[in-house]
C-alpha cells in the first residue's frame, strides 16, 4: 500500500485556504479552480475503478463548498493510487492549482 499522506495534507492545507479566502478571492477564479481540481481527480479516480466507463461530472455545489468537493475527490483518490510516482503526481496538481488559485 503506498503512502498517500503528502497527497492528503497537501489537499487538507489548499481546502483549509479556501475556506480563509475572503468571498472576492472566491469569485475571482479560486472556487473555480479548486471545482477544476476536484473534477480532475474525480475523473482520474473513476478512470482506475471503473476503465472504459463513461465519467461522471462532479456537479458545481457552489464557491463556498469547493473546499469540501476538493477534499471528497483528493481523498477518494488516495484510495486508488498504487505508486509514489502517482502520489507526486497528484501533489503537483494540488500546488499547481493553488497556486493559480491565489491562496
Amino acid at each position: 500500500m503506498v503512502d498517500t499522506t503528502p497527497l492528503t495534507q497537501a489537499v487538507d492545507h489548499f481546502a483549509d485556504r479556501l475556506r480563509a479566502a475572503p468571498q472576492s478571492r472566491l469569485q475571482r477564479g479560486a472556487a473555480a479552480e479548486a471545482l477544476a481540481l476536484a473534477r480532475e481527480f474525480a475523473r482520474w479516480t473513476q478512470g482506475v475503478e471503473e476503465p472504459g466507463s463513461e465519467p461522471r461530472e462532479m456537479p458545481e455545489a457552489g464557491m463556498f463548498a469547493a473546499a469540501d468537493q476538493i477534499l471528497v475527490a483528493a481523498h477518494d483518490l488516495a484510495l486508488v493510487l498504487d505508486s509514489e510516482d502517482q502520489v507526486a503526481e497528484a501533489v503537483r496538481r494540488v500546488e499547481e492549482a493553488r497556486q493559480r488559485a491565489g491562496v
